[in-house]
Order: C-alpha cells, then structure tokens, then sequence
C-alpha cells in the first residue's frame, strides 16, 4: 500500500501570540511512504511515523519545498506527514490533537505543529488545539533571508524577565489579535501586529523591515523563529506589496503566500 500526505509551511506567534498562535500556509512539504526498503529511522519524519507505525520494511519519500530553519514551520511540517502517515498505516483515523500530543516531544513547541495538522489559523496550549479562523484578514508574504536561525539559539537569545510595561504592551495586543481574528477586522489586525516579548531580542531584520514598509502592508511579523519575516500585505494589494519589498531588499528571497485553510492529510 502507497500513503501519500502532504503538510503545509506554518508561521507562529502573529507576533504577540507566543508560543501560542500559528498560520497554516499554502506551501506543503510531502511524502510517499512505499513497501521494501531499509528507513533512516533517525529521519525526523521517520520518528513521528514510528510514533504510530513501524517503519521497518518501508520506504520514505519527502519532497522539501519548505525552506529549513528560517521560521517557517519546515519541522512541524515534516514531524505532521510522519504523524498523519503513520495513522494511516495503522488503520486510524488521525486526530489532529492526538498526533499534537505524540508529536510535540519532537517539535518542543507545539503552535506551529497544531497549525500544519489543523490548517487555518490555530491557537495551542495543554495539548489542546482550538481552530479559530480559515483566514486572516490580510494576505502573507514571506521574506526569506539566505541566513538560518536554529529555535535552540533563538530561544537562547530571550531574557529570563521582562519590563511589567512590556508584558503589559503585548497582553493587550493579544487581546487585539484575538478580536481581529475573530471578527476578521484588518484594523485590528494591524493593530495587534506589535510585541515586546520576544520580537526585539531576536530579529533586526524585523526592525529593518518595520521601518520602511510598503502603504500596501498592514504590518509586518518574525516568522516563528526567525529569520523570516511575514509582511502582512492589505487583502488585494499582495502582488504590488511584494514588488515593493523586493525593491526595497534585494537580497533576499520574497515569497507571496495564502493561508491554507487545510492541514497536513
């Protein structure tokens, strides 16, 4: 028997939504899972597929479109095929809080995993996934530096405390965020795109980017991790957005995306 699966890119926090919200996005990693041949069961994909499978006697195919450790999801994304394909191989149905829960001890965090299996826009905690939206009211669009930035070290780069203002700013921009997605406001949306929590210590690129974006951009976010960035183009202006912002850097890779209402399967 041949599983074939696909797994979308993801973009987490929404900036004030750390460690908790997560975009799904239309541009999938994918893998064909044969009979014979010998696994390398120290594949991240392999892993989650074990989770629920054997792997031995089998043969893993993935095709990676998903640039690696620049934000975007690439592991979450390969961590969901294994998951979704191993369900599969075991005759389960599989159920995306299921796989979040038996897939999170190889992501670490689970926002961007919650986000590749569900599709659309989530919001993680306790192993638990709430689907909150198909959409957001803007249309992404991804600037790729050359550069990588591993979670390990980003992470690294966070202090242990933070002004209470601080704290306060971006609690209050997450309230902004979830009225946005909720109501689908793009002015709220835009207003919630700002975060004093783990933004400033991780990126300069995002600050570049920040100060001089197109009229046509809502706001601008870190992808994840980093180093990519999501430019939040207003809905219908996305194609003359990102002609701005790749005038405005050359230099690195300018990436016009949809949020996909769909997850990995």
């Amino acid at each position: 028997m041949t599983i074939r699966v696909r797994a979308p890119a993801t973009t987490a926090n929404l900036g004030p939504g750390f460690d908790c919200a997560a975009v799904a996005l239309d541009l999938w990693n994918e893998l064909e899972v044969d009979e014979g041949g010998e696994p390398d069961e120290s594949h991240l994909g392999v892993k989650a597929f074990a989770l629920l499978a054997p792997p031995a006697g089998r043969s893993f195919t993935f095709t990676s479109r998903i640039p690696r450790e620049r934000g975007l999801g690439s592991s979450a994304s390969v961590i969901a095929l294994g998951l979704v394909a191993g369900a599969r191989a075991a005759g389960r149905d599989p159920d995306p809080e299921e796989l979040l829960a038996l897939g999170l001890p190889l992501e670490g965090h689970g926002d961007n995993l919650a986000a590749a299996l569900r599709g659309g826009v989530c919001l993680t905690w306790d192993n638990r996934i709430a689907r909150v939206a198909d959409r957001v009211p803007a249309a992404p669009i991804a600037l790729v530096p050359p550069g990588r930035t591993s979670t390990a070290v980003s992470r690294a780069a966070l202090p242990e405390t933070v002004p209470h203002a601080d704290a306060a700013f971006s609690a209050g921009r997450a309230a902004l965020l979830g009225a946005a997605l909720a109501s689908g406001s793009a002015e709220l949306f835009a207003a919630a795109l700002a975060d004093r929590l783990h933004e400033p210590y991780r990126s300069r690129f995002l600050a570049e980017v920040r100060a001089v974006l197109p009229a046509t951009a809502l706001g601008a976010t870190l992808s994840g991790s980093g180093p990519a960035v999501i430019v939040w183009a207003r809905e219908g202006e996305s194609e003359q957005c990102a002609a701005a912002l790749a005038a405005l850097h050359p230099e690195v890779d300018v990436l016009p995306l949809a949020v996909s209402p769909v997850g990995a399967g």
